[in-house]
Protein backbone atom coordinates (compact mmCIF):
# COMPACT_ATOMS: atom_id res chain seq x y z
CA UNK A 1 0.00 0.00 0.00
CA UNK A 2 1.74 3.43 -0.99
CA UNK A 3 0.77 5.73 2.01
CA UNK A 4 1.24 9.85 1.79
CA UNK A 5 3.27 10.14 5.16
CA UNK A 6 2.63 14.16 4.45
CA UNK A 7 -1.13 12.83 5.15
CA UNK A 8 -0.79 11.42 8.07
CA UNK A 9 -2.11 12.79 11.68
CA UNK A 10 1.04 13.51 12.98
CA UNK A 11 1.59 13.99 17.19
CA UNK A 12 4.37 14.60 19.26
CA UNK A 13 6.08 12.58 21.71
CA UNK A 14 4.51 13.96 24.98
CA UNK A 15 8.38 13.71 26.17
CA UNK A 16 9.54 15.43 23.55
CA UNK A 17 11.99 18.74 24.59
CA UNK A 18 9.97 22.36 24.28
CA UNK A 19 13.57 23.43 22.98
CA UNK A 20 13.08 21.77 20.15
CA UNK A 21 15.81 18.78 20.14
CA UNK A 22 15.00 15.34 20.57
CA UNK A 23 11.60 15.55 18.60
CA UNK A 24 9.96 12.41 17.53
CA UNK A 25 6.50 12.43 16.11
CA UNK A 26 4.41 9.69 15.96
CA UNK A 27 1.11 8.85 13.32
CA UNK A 28 -1.01 5.54 12.70
CA UNK A 29 -0.58 3.87 9.39
CA UNK A 30 -4.02 2.84 7.33
CA UNK A 31 -4.39 -0.70 8.10
CA UNK A 32 -1.95 -0.50 11.17
CA UNK A 33 1.35 -0.20 12.98
CA UNK A 34 2.96 3.51 13.43
CA UNK A 35 5.27 6.07 11.48
CA UNK A 36 7.74 7.86 13.37
CA UNK A 37 9.98 10.89 12.04
CA UNK A 38 12.36 13.25 13.44
CA UNK A 39 9.70 16.88 13.58
CA UNK A 40 12.88 19.16 13.15
CA UNK A 41 13.12 17.29 9.31
CA UNK A 42 9.44 16.18 8.38
CA UNK A 43 10.82 15.18 5.18
CA UNK A 44 13.49 13.09 6.40
CA UNK A 45 13.79 9.52 6.96
CA UNK A 46 10.86 7.64 8.41
CA UNK A 47 10.67 4.62 10.16
CA UNK A 48 7.93 2.28 9.78
CA UNK A 49 6.50 -0.25 12.32
CA UNK A 50 4.01 -3.01 12.25
CA UNK A 51 1.25 -3.17 15.07
CA UNK A 52 3.42 -6.05 16.91
CA UNK A 53 6.62 -3.97 15.96
CA UNK A 54 5.50 -1.11 17.53
CA UNK A 55 4.32 -3.05 20.74
CA UNK A 56 7.30 -5.06 20.79
CA UNK A 57 9.32 -1.54 20.42
CA UNK A 58 7.34 0.16 22.98
CA UNK A 59 7.70 -2.55 25.47
CA UNK A 60 11.79 -2.41 24.61
CA UNK A 61 11.69 1.18 25.97
CA UNK A 62 9.69 0.82 28.92
CA UNK A 63 11.91 -2.28 30.32
CA UNK A 64 15.01 0.10 29.46
CA UNK A 65 16.37 -1.69 26.30
CA UNK A 66 18.23 1.03 24.98
CA UNK A 67 19.49 3.25 27.36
Amino acid sequence: MDIAYSDLNWRKASLSSAEGQNCVEVAARPGGGQAVRDSKNPGGPILTFTSGGWNAFIRGVKDGEFG
